[in-house]
Formats: C-alpha cells, sequence, structure tokens
C-alpha cells in the first residue's frame, strides 16, 4: 500500500492536485451545508433549504450533454477559467440579506452543479494522461481519502461560520477554494494535445450520444457502472431510513445521525488508502463486488436495535461504497479513448449518481409507509444481488475493446503531465 501511493506522490502534479482537492473540498463541504441553513434561517422552510441539494444535483442527469464541452476544448485552461468563473459566480451571495433574495442561492448553486459535472469530466479526462495506468487506483483512492477526510471536519467549520459571520462569509470562503483550485492547475506541466475539431454538421447530442454508446457496449465499462447505479440507488434508500434507524432502532436523538455518518465517512478514508493496493491484487469487478458486498452487509446489520452493532454497520457502509466508484471510475480512465474520455466520465457519473438522489426522494416517502427494517433488508438484498451479478461472466480485469492509450494521443512518452478527481461517494458540489 505505502509503496503506491509513494510512487504518486512523488509525481509534482498529483501533490499539487490533492492540496487543490483539500482545500476545494473543504469549502464544497462547507457550502453544502450553509447553503440549506442559510435557506432555511431566511424562509422557515424545510423544503426549500432542501432544494437547496436538488439545485446542485439537478444537472448530473445532463451529464452526456455537459461533459461533450469536456471534450471540445483542452482540459487544462477549460478548468482553471471554470474554477476562476465560479469564483466569481459566487459573489451574488453576497447580496442575500432576505426571502425575497433567496432565489439567488438557487440560481448560484444550479451553476454550482453544471460547473461540477464539467469540472469532474475535465479532470477525469487529464487522469488518463497524467497517473500511469497501475498507479490510478491509488490515485483515485488518495483523492477518495482527501475528499471524504475535508466531509469529515468541512460541515462543523462552516456551520461555526455561518453562526459567527453569516452565509456571506462561507460563500467568500468558497470562492477562495474555487481560485486556489484555479491557481493548482495553472501550475501544472501539462503537455495536452489539441481536441478533433467538431465537424460542423456534427451536432452537441450526436457528439454526447457518442459516449454513452462506448458505454453501453463495453462490457466492462457497462457491468462496473450498472452494479455501481444499483448500489447507489440502495444507498439512497439507506439514507433515507438513517433516521428511523437512529429513532425507531436505537432510540436516540436525531443528532445522533451525526455520529453515524462521522464513522461512516472514517470508512470511506480508509477504504480510499487501500483501494490502490487492492486494485493491482484484484480485477476491478471482484474489488467492488467485494465493496458492494460489505456495503449490502452493513446496511442489512443496521436493523439491528444496537449502538456497537449500529457503528460497526456505519463502518462497513463506509469502507464498501466507494469500492465500486472507484473501480468504475478507474476503468473509464483505461478503457476509454482519450477524445471521448470527458464525455463518457461524466455519463458513468450520471448512472451512477442519479439513482442515488432520485432513491433518497423515494425513500423519503418509503420511510413513511414501511418499516424501515424492511427497507434496509431490501436494499441489503438487492446490493448483494448487484455484488453477484458484478462477478458474473468474467470478463478481463482490463484492456478488451476499447484500447485507451497510456496518456493524450500523440502523447507516446507517456507524459506525466497533469492530475485531477475521479470518484466520490455520494457528492458535495464540486
Amino acid at each position: 500500500m505505502a509503496r503506491g501511493r509513494r510512487a504518486v506522490l512523488r509525481d509534482r502534479n498529483v501533490v499539487l492536485y490533492l492540496s487543490g482537492v483539500v482545500a476545494s473540498g473543504f469549502g464544497s463541504s462547507a457550502m453544502a451545508l450553509a447553503a440549506g441553513v442559510w435557506t432555511k434561517s431566511l424562509t422557515g422552510s424545510d423544503s426549500l433549504a432542501a432544494l437547496t441539494t436538488f439545485c446542485v444535483w439537478a444537472p448530473t442527469l445532463l451529464g452526456p450533454l455537459i461533459g461533450t464541452a469536456a471534450d471540445r476544448v483542452r482540459r487544462r485552461p477549460l478548468l482553471i477559467g471554470v474554477n476562476a468563473g465560479m469564483a466569481l459566480a459566487l459573489l451574488p451571495l453576497l447580496a442575500v440579506d432576505s426571502a425575497d433574495r433567496v432565489w439567488i442561492v438557487f440560481a448560484v448553486l444550479t451553476v454550482y452543479g453544471v460547473s461540477s459535472v464539467l469540472m469532474d469530466a475535465a479532470e477525469a479526462a487529464l487522469v488518463a494522461g497524467a497517473v500511469p495506468e497501475p498507479l490510478r487506483g491509488d490515485f483515485n483512492g488518495l483523492r477518495m481519502t482527501a475528499n471524504e477526510g475535508m466531509k469529515l471536519i468541512a460541515p462543523l467549520a462552516g456551520a461555526a461560520l455561518f453562526v459567527r459571520f453569516g452565509g456571506a462569509a462561507v460563500a467568500l470562503l468558497d470562492a477562495v477554494t474555487f481560485l486556489l483550485a484555479a491557481a493548482v492547475f495553472a501550475l501544472m506541466r501539462v503537455a495536452e494535445p489539441a481536441p478533433r475539431p467538431a465537424r460542423a454538421a456534427e451536432r452537441w447530442t450526436a457528439q454526447a450520444a457518442e459516449g454513452v454508446r462506448h458505454l453501453r457496449h463495453h462490457p466492462v465499462l457497462r457491468r462496473l457502472v450498472l452494479a455501481g447505479a444499483v448500489t447507489m440507488g440502495m444507498a439512497g434508500v439507506n439514507g433515507a431510513a438513517v433516521y428511523a434507524v437512529v429513532d425507531t432502532g436505537l432510540h436516540r436523538s436525531p443528532a445522533f445521525a451525526g455520529v453515524l455518518y462521522a464513522v461512516q465517512g472514517t470508512g470511506s478514508v480508509v477504504s480510499g488508502l487501500f483501494a490502490g493496493t487492492l486494485l493491482r491484487r484484484l480485477p476491478e469487478r471482484a474489488f467492488a463486488a467485494a465493496g458492494i458486498g460489505l456495503f449490502a452487509l452493513g446496511v442489512a446489520l443496521r436493523t439491528v436495535p444496537s449502538v456497537p452493532v449500529a457503528l460497526v454497520a456505519s463502518a462497513m457502509i463506509g469502507a464498501g461504497l466507494p469500492c465500486v466508484l472507484i473501480a468504475a471510475m478507474t476503468a473509464v480512465q483505461r478503457e476509454t479513448p482519450h477524445a471521448l474520455l470527458g464525455r463518457v466520465a461524466a455519463t458513468a457519473n450520471t448512472l451512477l449518481f442519479a439513482p442515488n438522489a432520485l432513491a433518497l426522494g423515494a425513500g423519503a416517502g418509503l420511510v413513511a409507509l414501511v418499516d424501515h427494517r424492511v427497507l434496509l433488508l431490501t436494499a441489503g438484498a438487492v446490493a448483494g444481488a448487484a455484488a453477484v451479478g458484478c462477478l458474473r461472466g468474467g470478463g478481463a480485469r482490463g484492456r478488451t475493446t476499447a484500447g485507451a492509450p497510456e496518456g493524450p494521443p500523440g502523447d507516446e512518452g507517456g507524459t506525466r503531465a497533469g492530475a485531477a478527481g475521479a470518484a466520490e461517494a455520494p457528492r458535495e458540489p464540486r
């Protein structure tokens, strides 16, 4: 494990980018919490507070179209521009001081969501040319660890900043983290070939469809992304039931859910540290299936009315859930031609994360009608079936039909050019 991490961290671009992840993840996680609290404090409406999360998630449904933009231009200048642009886009939030201006929050968060999808696609494409294939699992795991680590501390810091100085202070903090991310990409030494010019008659939707077709017809990617989509859907059901677990199952106050989430986040941090080593020893489908199985068992164990068991279950969920995400995006980076990577990565993210958002909404309704233990056992069983399906049919670990290059076209030397993120568990903005 340590050898792979050391090899990745010797790369200047990787160190720069992971430093940016820490700063950026802090600002994003703080803003994710503050936006809902800010809206609730101004309007008194729970539904409007929940709408802040929807505004960030909704653009994920347009991932194939948004991701196409990442294949039309060089990725590094795009990332610099989008990050700098988002720092400016957050400034209108400074004018939000009453309920009649809360629409500004929704507008900014929608732009936030679009930029998040676009940057995820561009970053995933940079990774394929920046990090050698044997080390991409280590890199993606380290990015997961950095991002999840920030989620453990940033929401508390964001809440404290909001209480002391208000929402505008959190917006300024987030703007600074966007500027730091732009500076990180500006410092990277990247040699990117010019993208293939789009033909005049080639419509934007036709280009987006190319990414969808590649994912659909590639046996390795299709299996991993499908298993991930099912798992993330069940993660949404699990998330919707967490307060019922705390109240009805454990007889604790709602605040105890924060303890469960903290333990789950710790499990994700540990999982990211070991991901690279395990991916070198296991086929991606086996690594993903093992993680899904661990997640499924953790979800089922939440039906046991015991605090120690609930804590163990949360750690299992946190450790297992990222595995399929890391495996899927690592495979996407390897199995996709460079010219299609933005579209394919964005499409994969749509298929992976949209079920989580939809299942959260459906689960919130079901938990009022069905015993939470029935929901959790069902979710665990469905996830277990996804783990079995991920293993069935064999399939090579790696190079199958895509023939993806180690680096960008024209970079025969495998230039270790830039670095960027790949996989996140149910994500915060950016």
